[in-house]
């Protein structure tokens, strides 16, 4: 069974759209936090299919997208420099800093390389000694048990030219943050499947219960999406808040411990800023003091460089669910994936890239 084909099935999408329709009394707005599940609601077209009453409002559920721009201009400064290997998720290589991106500095002779899995960046410090070797530490609570093990693997096999420009940051505080924020009503959350896969239900267990809103954590295909919204509307209607787990063949109640401790040894929680949005109290991760010396950060002294937001883009309304991205007057005219002005608009997650390939009307 591939896991895709039996969830794009229109006889069962039809099915929910039908109960989901049949539930629903009252006027709801659903947020979905993850940016896969935003491009195949625009993709296929799954939002045309709710019932009117249902508003889908696109969180900041793109890391790409959230990554600051000083966290950019921090990684294009070190990309730069001499005898630096500077490694990368492939999808950052575009997102935009304040003058240019890595693909620009590559094109200028940096030394950027792609990788898919930090544990690579390893393997090329220990080839290439006389270089300092960076990976550029960015994503939710998924990304960063690999970046722990990385990490831990660097320390064991005493790889001191390997260090992490760590740009991690927490799904959770996010979602209290936008609930804390005037003039956005959120009724309930669709909750990343990957990150849950990671944390559990029972890092969202705190939120429904002082912010009496219930959350479903749900898949990426259409059935999945369809299910997740059925089983929120439903608590809705029936008045109940409470974490529910609509993704059982990946996610479980306690998450992955293994890799949760991993996170717990390496990391810290800490103050992160996230672009668009500002900083939100302890929605981040840092290096413990221990492994303080694999932090890019400190050995190339740029801690405090900070720069300002582009005024143009509206990327931190849309990533709060206060604007759609076709509403920017910049969308599809000054702001296209090939010359963006903001982050998602290039990020395979971004809520405006997936305006651009599917709605661009």
């Amino acid at each position: 069974m591939r896991y895709v084909d039996e969830y794009r099935d229109s006889e069962p999408v039809q099915k929910y759209v039908k109960a989901i329709a049949d539930t629903v009394k009252s006027e709801w707005s659903i947020m979905e936090v993850c940016g896969g599940q935003t491009h195949n609601i625009i993709k296929f077209g799954i939002d045309t299919l709710l019932p009117g009453k249902i508003t889908l409002l696109h969180g900041p559920g793109c890391p790409v997208c959230v990554t600051p721009v000083e966290a950019l201009d921090r990684a294009v400064h070190i990309a730069s420099l001499p005898d630096v290997i500077f490694c990368s998720f492939g999808d950052m290589l575009r997102v935009p800093g304040s003058r240019k991106n890595l693909i620009t500095s590559r094109a200028e002779g940096a030394d950027v390389r792609i990788l898919y899995s930090p544990l690579d960046a390893i393997k090329i410090a220990q080839e290439s000694p006389e270089k300092k070797v960076v990976f550029f530490s960015v994503g939710f609570e998924t990304t960063a048990p690999a970046v722990a093990m990385a990490i831990l693997q660097a320390e064991k096999q005493d790889v001191t030219n390997f260090s992490a420009l760590v740009a991690h940051v927490l799904v959770p505080p996010a979602l209290e943050a936008l609930l804390s924020t005037p003039n956005i009503v959120l009724n309930g959350f669709l909750a990343p499947g990957h990150v849950s896969t990671v944390i559990g239900q029972a890092g969202y267990e705190r939120i429904t219960e002082e912010y009496n809103v219930p959350i479903v954590i749900t898949g990426f295909e259409p059935l999945d999406i369809l299910f997740g919204v059925y089983k929120l509307v439903k608590q809705l209607e029936e008045g109940r808040c409470e974490v529910e787990n609509a993704y059982g063949r990946s996610a479980r109640a306690d998450g992955n411990v293994l890799a949760q401790k991993a996170v717990d040894e390496v990391f810290e929680v800490a103050d992160k800023k996230w672009r668009g949005i500002g900083v939100i109290p302890k929605s981040g991760l840092a290096l413990r003091q221990s492994y303080r010396r694999f932090d890019a950060e400190k050995i190339f002294n740029i801690e405090g460089l900070r720069v300002e937001e582009p005024t143009e883009c509206i990327a931190g309304y849309v990533l709060q669910g206060l604007r759609k991205p076709n509403e920017c007057p910049a969308f599809g005219v000054k702001c296209t994936p090939q010359s963006p002005l903001g982050a998602p608009m290039v990020s395979t997650e971004g809520a405006c890239a997936a305006y651009f390939n599917y709605r661009r009307v």
